[in-house]
């Protein structure tokens, strides 16, 4: 799943509250989806944590996650 199809699949006012946790906006969130604005390591590791996996960083860093998170490079690519 995409992080635009997850959003997408939210209710309104779970969207808002999945952004507040991670410390952002929904409309940045959704920029991030599509692709428009960067997704921070930061944020990714909270989108990963506030959606149980559904959302993981390999999926928001697939270039370079094992670089950022070298603790995950035994792990299979997920998404």
């Amino acid at each position: 799943m995409t992080l635009i199809a997850y959003l997408n699949s939210l209710p309104p006012g779970k969207r808002r509250e999945l952004a507040a946790r991670c410390g952002t906006s929904f409309e940045y969130l959704r920029q991030i989806g599509y692709g428009n604005r960067p997704c921070s390591p930061l944020i990714a590791v909270c989108l990963e944590r506030e959606s149980q996996g559904v959302i993981t960083r390999k999926m928001l860093f697939p270039d370079d996650w094992n670089k950022l998170w070298p603790e995950l490079g035994g792990e299979e690519m997920d998404g």
